[in-house]
Order: C-alpha cells, then structure tokens, then sequence
C-alpha cells in the first residue's frame, strides 16, 4: 500500500476508536442502571420546618413565557413568610413590563417578591445569579429558567433532602410541556430523556461526579458560596460550579420522580444555538476542571475517567463529522485497494458499538413511559439530528480549544404548549447561519457517497451512510424552511 493509503486507514482506525469508546461507555451507562435499579428510591422525611428559600428567575427577553413561569413560581405550596423570589430581569424589551407589573400585583398580595434588573448583561446568567445571590434571603436557592414550570409541591419534595448537612444540590428531572409538538421536539425529548432517566440516575448512585442541569433545582447558599460562586469564564456555568462544589466534598442528589416540565424548542435555528452553547461550554469546562481532577490524590481511576468521559463527550461531534467525510475516500480504498481486505475485516469489530446509543435512548423511554413503543418511533429523528447538528458543535468545540470568545445565545422560547400554539411571525427567531449551507453540502456529498456504496456492492455501510444523508439534509432543509417562516 502507498503511505497516503496507510495514513488514510490510520486515521480512520482512529476516529473509529474514539467513537467506539464513547459508545462503550454508553452501554456502561445501561449496564450499571439495570444493575442498580433497586438503588434509585430516595427516601426522605417529610418537613418539621420550612427553612428560608429564595427562588431566582433568570430571564433575558421572555416576553411570551416571563408571565407563565411567575405565576407557577408564586403558586408553589410553601409558606409566604418562608418564601422570596427574585425576578433577575436583564431584558431589554417589553418583557419588563410585564415582569414589573406581575411583580408589583403579587406584592400587593403579600408575596416577598422582588425585580432585579440590570442594565448591563456581565456575565449572563451566571452574572444575574451572582448578583441576585448578594441580596438572597434563603439558605436555600432554587432556580428556575424562563421554560419551565415547576410543579406545585416542588419545594415540599426537595427540601427535605438538605436535612442532610454534607447535600449542596437537589436536581429534578426535567420533563417536557411539548414533546409532541413536532418530529423536531420528539427527537430532543429522546435525547434528553436519555441523560435524565439513565444517565443522571447512574452518576448518582454509583458516586461519581453528577451536574446540576442550570434549573429546575436547588442549591445550598453556602455550597455556592465555598465552591467559589458562579464563574463566568464558561457559557456552562452550571456544569463548573458543580465540578468545583464536588471536589470541595458537597454531595449532590438526583430525584427521578421529581418532574419538572420545560418547553422543548421548537424552531431548529434556536435549537442550534442551545447545542452550541451546551457543547462550547462542556467543553471550556473540561479544560477548567479535568487538570485538577486529575492531580486530585484522594480521586479513584475510575471516578476520573468517568469525569473525563462526562465532560469531553462533545468531542463525538467533530469525530462523526469526520468519519462522514471520510466514509467515501475509505470506500474508494476498500473497492480499489487488494491488500486492505484484511483491515476492513478486522475493522468491523467496531460495529459492536453502532446498537449502543439506540438501546441507550429507548431503555430510557420504556422506564419512564407506558407508550414508549410509539415514542421509539422517532429514534431515526434524535440519531440522525446528531449527525446533522455536527457541524455547529463541532465549531463550538473548537472554538472552546482555541479560547475564542463568544456571546451566550439564547434560545428562543413561545409558549408551544399546544399544537395550535404557533411561532412563526413572533420575536426572537434565530437568523440562519452560514453553517446551514454546510450542513445541505455534507447531505449532498453523503448522498454521493451512498450512491457508490450501492453502486460498488458496499452493503454493510449503506445504513450508516443513510443516517449521514438523513441527518445533515435533514437539519439543513428544516434551517431553511424555518429562516424563511421568519
């Protein structure tokens, strides 16, 4: 074989690797859950006494959700005398308005409620946590974003877990207020259902580092204030400060049967921009936290590749951008070149992983879901999306290597709670990135490729190459068709 050939296979074998160890770990995941099931009821006394609890509501331009998520904060079951809520506004439209004058009726109500607005956005919503904690009455902060709606009985069920002094968070389960709104919002709950089901379950059974999820939970103030107060330096600042929190020895708690439901995005471009910074923000993370973690003496092997693990799993992304425009130079070698028959062989042992995120996902569904079955259904929609969204993770994660700065995009949130609900023509839609164009390029160049799988007798890949032309067409075509409802 020619050096270029052998580089070529080398590489290949390598991103193959790293693919393969993430899916690995995804049966892990599933193997460990059904090996601790017993494990997962938290049992927990009801309350003696209602400690102080300050609830802060970060909101940045809410217009069409600020109203909802106040009133099912104020509606929450717990003691009037016992209860603050900080509305931390950094709006810049009519989303004050409305928050001010809500604010201003529940006072007259006798509600310890309080509007917090700042005229400039330093350090986003870390920033607005920051500020709001100088002020937090409660020993106690729980924290709710602009899509979410927490239950009635949410503080009753959480707070009682503190009673253990060595506890700094409570997180709930997130649920969805419109999962079925669209094939979109099926596939995201699949995902999401994923980590909140298996994943977050798993982490806290079994005692390794787990996450506080940036809402729909609660924090000790004192566990913020000893691991050294929200940090701005990442766009995942939930995610840091929960690294740093348990490494100073606070102990966290997941509740499964504790659900607090959220509006799934619903437009694509937003949805991009929610994985962007998800996936950027992990990844500035990893870089903070990773060396101490691993320097840490006291920290088992397996705790530190499990964190390890955790916090560079975005590194997926670029590597499945890269097999798929690898697949068809391989494909080309395989058909062309005798000598490699024997390294296609052996390199179908990395196959083994291809059923790892699929039953990963659909186990979660059938946990938590009498209908799961029919929630299987739109698997092809979350796999082939992963693909799709790549590209733009892909830059996030580079950019995060690189230390290139960025601005902490939103996403856009219109109150889909019903089918008939409809965003098009509202604020805050996202403007179509130049990515989208790279994204339809890398469907056209996979369908390419599929077209000489075929042509060639190359059967065995053909589902995996489908799935490359599913994914980025799909999350390009819907880019466009949602930029242009704009």
């Amino acid at each position: 074989m020619k050096p270029i050939e052998i580089i070529f296979f080398i590489f290949y074998t390598f991103l193959l690797l790293i693919l393969f160890i993430y899916a690995f770990h995804a049966y892990l995941m599933l193997f460990l859950y059904r090996r601790n099931k017993k494990k997962f009821k938290n049992e927990c006394q009801s309350l003696s006494t209602f400690p102080k609890v300050t609830v802060q509501l970060p909101v940045y331009n809410e217009e069409y959700v600020v109203e909802r998520l106040i009133r099912s904060v104020c509606a929450m079951e717990y003691p009037k005398d016992k209860l603050e809520v900080q509305v931390l506004d950094d709006s810049t439209d009519e989303t004050r308005a409305i928050a001010q004058s809500l604010v201003q009726a529940y006072e007259r109500d006798g509600y310890n409620i309080r509007y917090c607005h700042r005229e400039k956005r330093e350090g986003y919503k870390a920033g607005a946590l920051r500020e709001g904690l100088k002020f937090a009455e409660g020993e106690f902060i729980a924290i709710f974003d602009a899509d979410f709606v927490p239950p009635k009985d949410f503080l009753l069920r959480a707070i009682p877990y503190f009673n253990n002094p060595q506890i700094g968070v409570v997180q709930s389960r997130w649920g969805h207020l419109n999962d079925d709104y669209s094939l979109l919002t099926w596939g995201q709950a699949l995902g999401l259902d994923g980590h909140f089901v298996i994943e977050q379950v798993v982490r806290n059974v079994v005692g390794v580092f787990i996450n506080f999820n940036g809402t729909a939970g609660i924090w000790r103030k004192e566990c913020i204030l000893d691991a050294g107060n929200w940090q701005d330096d990442t766009l995942t600042e939930d995610m840091d400060l929960s690294y740093r929190a348990q490494l100073k020895g606070w102990k966290f708690i997941y509740l499964q049967d504790l659900v607090c439901p959220a509006e799934i995005p619903a437009e694509i471009n937003g949805f991009k921009n929610q994985q962007y910074r998800w996936a950027k923000g992990t990844s500035q993370t990893a870089k903070k936290i990773l060396p101490l973690i691993w320097k840490r003496k006291d920290l088992s092997l397996p705790i530190k590749f499990e964190a390890t693990i955790h916090l560079t799993g975005n590194l997926v992304f670029p590597v499945m951008l890269l097999i798929a425009l690898f697949t068809f130079p391989i494909l080309v070698l395989k058909v062309t070149c005798q000598p490699a028959r024997g390294y296609f062989l052996a390199l179908s042992i990395f196959s083994l992983g291809a059923l790892s995120y699929p039953l990963y996902y659909l186990y979660g569904q059938k946990e938590v879901y009498p209908d799961w079955k029919k929630r299987a259904l739109y698997l092809p929609i979350l796999m082939g999306g992963g693909f799709g969204s790549s590209i733009i993770n892909t830059r996030a994660v580079l950019e995060a290597l690189l230390n290139l700065k960025s601005d902490w995009l939103r996403t856009p949130k219109y109150n889909l709670t019903k089918k008939e609900n409809n965003w098009r023509g509202k604020k805050y839609q996202v403007n179509l990135s130049l990515l989208t164009l790279a994204e339809i390029l890398v469907g056209v160049y996979s369908f390419w490729t599929l077209f000489y799988a075929f042509k060639e007798n190359q059967l065995a890949i053909v589902p995996f190459v489908f799935l490359y032309c599913f994914g980025f067409t799909f999350v390009g075509i819907l880019s466009l068709a949602h930029a242009f409802k704009k």
